[in-house]
């Protein structure tokens, strides 16, 4: 999987990229404006940045992502829980659930999980 970094900027222009694509480069200008308070020219230097990061394209005026949300944010918990627990997904919900009791639903959820994945 390829590591895509985003600054909270970034972030926030990818959130509405995301929430509205496809969406024309004008369109995405006005949107910035009302939403993020940004000029013309600080739109299109963040969408020229995460364009060439490959998370998302502009051609032809029309903004598209190339990486979904979900993708994206896949990957980041990836590289969190292997920056932080040695890629290890037992010692992450050790410590995820040492603070915090986890519920019926999420317990069903997790173990439906595991059970899919059985004999990948």
């Amino acid at each position: 999987m390829a590591e895509y970094r985003l600054g909270q900027v970034e972030m926030q222009f990818a959130e509405l990229i995301w929430a509205n694509e496809p969406i024309s480069s004008g369109e995405l200008v006005k949107l910035s404006a009302d939403r993020l308070s940004w000029k013309k020219s600080t739109t299109h230097t963040v969408l020229r940045r995460i364009c060439e990061k490959g998370l998302f394209q502009n051609k032809d005026g029309q903004v598209t992502s190339l990486v979904s949300k979900e993708h994206f944010f896949a990957g980041q918990s990836e590289k969190f829980v292997q920056e932080t627990f040695g890629g290890s997904l037992p010692r992450f919900l050790a410590a995820f659930t040492s603070r915090k009791k986890m519920s019926q639903k999420e317990i069903e959820e997790i173990q439906k999980i595991i059970e899919e994945n059985k004999g990948r």
